[in-house]
Order: C-alpha cells, then structure tokens, then sequence
C-alpha cells in the first residue's frame, strides 16, 4: 500500500485561504479609507466654501453699515417729527375746539331754548339749559348730532321745573367733542407746508 503524505497539500490551502483573508481585510481597510478620505475631503471643501461665503457676507454687511446707520437716523428723525405734529394737532385742537364748539351752541340752539352752563373736562362735554317744551331739546339734540364737532350726544335727564310762574323743563346733555377730519388734514398740510 502506498502511503500519500497529504499534510503539505491542506497547509498550502490552509496559507491560501489565509492570504485571501488577509486581502480581503486589507482590500477592505484601502476601501473604507477611501470613502472615508473622501467625504472628509468633501466636508473640508465645504466647509471652505461656507466660510468664503460667510467672510463675503460679513464685508458686504460692513460695507452698508454707514447706510443702515444713516436710516436707523432717518427713522429717528421722522418719529421726531411724527411726535412733533401730533403735539401741535392737539394743540391746535385745544385751542380752536372751544371756538368752534361754542359757535355750534350758539348758531344751532332754537329760540326759547336757554343753555344755563357749559362744562368742557378734555373731550367731555356736559350742556344744561332750560327749555319751554321737550320738542325743543329734541330739536337741539337732532342739531347737535349732526354738528361735525360733537359726538356720542345723549340726554342724560330731563326734568319739568317753575321758574317765576312759567313751567320750564330743565335739560341735560353730555357730548364727546371731536375735530373733523378735514380740519385735521387741512392742519397737517398747513404744518408740512411750514416745515418747507
């Protein structure tokens, strides 16, 4: 019988497969670097691009900062003058409300229809008067609420009174006093005007 030595034959596969294994892994290590190094090379790239992109913006933003300054100082300026004109629109209306309120009174009130007093807090208005009859003080209340200076006017009382044997009916009214728009407009243009 012939004896066949097989030893050398499974260590020759068993270096073969092993040699294989080691290139396998080896392969494998080459191509994770690989992809690795790429994405960092891609990632380094755009991160260079960003900041390229940042530093541009960063000298455009410094670029338009005497600009921007100049603006926030026009918005400034303009709510200066904003405030300004509706100081004088207040004063206006302080100063000529009463006038034009007391020419409304005078010129709309009927005839046998007495005002006794007029109280004016701010843009409260509060009207007492005597009249002979309550048509009166109903046709002094349609009047006043068509005058363009008065609004919200209501009766707050009526009441029947004698004063020197003539029976007179006591009235009271209260009003909100307002400026109409084309008086504040026509003040607005007077103040642009001024201003040129």
């Amino acid at each position: 019988m012939i004896k066949i030595n097989l030893l050398p034959v499974r260590e020759e596969r068993r270096k073969a497969g092993a040699r294989q294994l080691a290139l396998t892994l080896v392969g494998t290590l080459v191509g994770i670097l690989a992809v690795t190094g790429f994405f960092h090379w891609n990632l380094t790239n755009d991160l260079a691009e960003v900041q390229v992109a940042a530093a541009e913006t960063k000298r455009q933003i410094d670029q338009f900062g005497p600009q921007l300054k100049q603006v926030e100082e026009y918005r400034k300026t303009k709510a200066e003058i904003e405030a300004k004109l509706e100081v004088i629109e207040r004063l206006f209306d302080s100063r000529a409300g009463p006038v034009h309120l007391l020419d409304e009174l005078a010129t709309h009130a009927p005839d046998r229809l007495w005002l006794t007093r007029v109280e004016s807090n701010k843009k409260e208005v509060l009207i007492k008067g005597m009249s002979l009859d309550n048509e009166l003080v109903a046709q002094f209340l349609t009047v006043l609420n068509a005058s363009p200076y008065l609004t919200k006017v209501e009766l707050v009382s009526t009441e029947a009174r004698e004063k020197d044997g003539l029976k007179l009916n006591a009235f009271e009214i209260s009003a909100k006093a307002t400026t109409p728009k084309s008086r504040r407009t026509a003040l607005k243009t007077a103040a642009v005007t001024a201003r040129q």
